[in-house]
């Protein structure tokens, strides 16, 4: 505006009327046409508050995500079925006691199922057939499974100290509580020196030596990579250097979280396809030995472990799991100890399993882990294990007829 005035002044001294009368005009017009623009914008108002998804919380059991009839027991073989029902039998002393966290079944529910079967001039197929006339297939939620494997790994140790066997197992620490003894809220950790509640050491702490000198050594490893895949499966044997075995098994675990490192790896773009078997990971690792070891500390999680002297490996029920018979699952969303069924392309996965363990990464429903004994051939498998389905979980009929009530209240 003011190289605009100045202009004027100039034009009025050389006194010429006619042009300064034009450029008054031209300003007046600038004005006018201003104060309408000015009227013709609306004033900005501000952005209204993006709208933010509210994800509902994930199902807290099997009830809540939703329970519904399956179709009636097929696809069973003979030797599935035989198999099946020995691990079953293993589960039902705790089946009769236990309080089931899915909300599916009671004690009381299982005492039919659970009385002993008379096998004198039985058919081949006395089990499959019992399986069909004491329970009824149960669908959770939308029923699409998923299924890895797992082992009984064998790796070298040794009792003692020695050399090559420089990589400590850990039995449970003494100060690892389950709960603060001072409020008796839930969660896994320590008391430190001013007694504050903490986190327990994580998987980091603990390798650089916070337990060291402490006594609770129950063996040595010879490799850090194998104990940690190893601590994955939670349990397996320790072939010792005289040729005997050592078995050990889980005996608590840090509270810290669970990371899967293949999918670290994957997600990094360290891993290519087909390279995210167990076999697949043990090479990257190897290979890269100093960020294999940053890696595998990002799995916090650390696993303590007691010697086995009687038949195991343990699952969750403090009972010896079955090879190709048991899998893990989620207790919140599957009977422990019930029976479940798996439909699935892959024919090595399809059949009937029974629910005896859990574990860190095996979490919601129709999320199972399938378990192949020991040996190079359950490890291949178990290493490569990723397929899909159909899951039914077998509850007994009296369970299904309170379902069925509860529904149609």
């Amino acid at each position: 505006m003011h190289r605009v005035a100045g202009y004027v002044v100039g034009m009025a001294q050389g006194d010429s009327r006619p042009e300064i009368m034009k450029l008054l005009t031209f300003v007046a017009l600038l004005l006018v046409l201003g104060s309408c623009s000015q009227k013709l914008v609306p004033p900005a108002t501000p952005a209204p508050p993006p709208i933010v998804a509210t994800v509902p919380p994930p199902p807290v059991n099997a009830l809540a995500a939703g329970v519904t009839r399956g179709p009636s027991l097929s696809g069973v073989t003979v030797e599935q079925a035989n198999r099946a029902y020995q691990a079953f039998k293993i589960s039902c002393p705790s089946l009769l006691r236990r309080t089931d966290e899915s909300g599916l079944t009671r004690p009381e529910d299982w005492v039919a199922v659970c009385a002993p079967i008379d096998v004198m001039a039985q058919p081949a197929d006395m089990y499959v057939r019992w399986f069909r006339d004491n329970f009824a297939l149960v669908q959770v939620g939308d029923g699409n499974f998923f299924a890895t494997g797992y082992y009984e790994p064998e790796i070298a140790g040794s009792r003692t100290a020695a050399p090559g066997f420089a990589v400590p197992v850990y039995r449970k620490p003494a100060d690892l509580l389950d709960a603060d003894p001072l409020t008796g809220a839930k969660g896994r950790g320590r008391l430190d020196e001013s007694g504050a509640y903490v986190l327990y050491h994580d998987r980091t702490a603990i390798e650089d030596g916070a337990l060291a000198g402490r006594g609770l050594e129950i063996a040595w490893a010879a490799d850090a990579v194998e104990l940690f895949f190893l601590q994955i499966q939670g349990s397996g044997r320790l072939k010792l250097p005289d040729g005997q075995v050592m078995r050990i098994g889980y005996d608590g675990q840090n509270g810290r979280e669970y990371v899967g490192i293949g999918r670290l790896l994957k997600d990094r773009g360290l891993l290519g396809p087909g390279q995210t078997s167990m076999q697949g990971i043990k090479a990257w690792l190897r290979a890269n030995p100093e960020a294999g070891k940053a890696v595998m500390r990002e799995n916090k999680s650390y696993i303590f472990f007691q010697e086995l002297t009687g038949p195991g490996p343990l699952g969750a029920l403090g009972l010896p799991v079955t090879p190709r018979a048991s899998v893990a699952a989620d207790p919140k969303f599957v009977p422990l100890g019930a029976p479940v069924i798996l439909q699935s392309d892959q024919p090595q996965v399809s059949g009937l399993w029974v629910a005896q363990d859990t574990g860190g990464a095996i979490r919601g429903a129709n999320r199972v882990d399938t378990f192949w004994g020991a040996g190079e051939e359950a490890a291949l498998i178990a290493g490569g294990m990723q397929a899909r389905g159909r899951a039914y979980i077998l509850l007994p009929k009296a369970s299904v007829m309170r379902l069925d009530a509860a529904a149609q209240r």
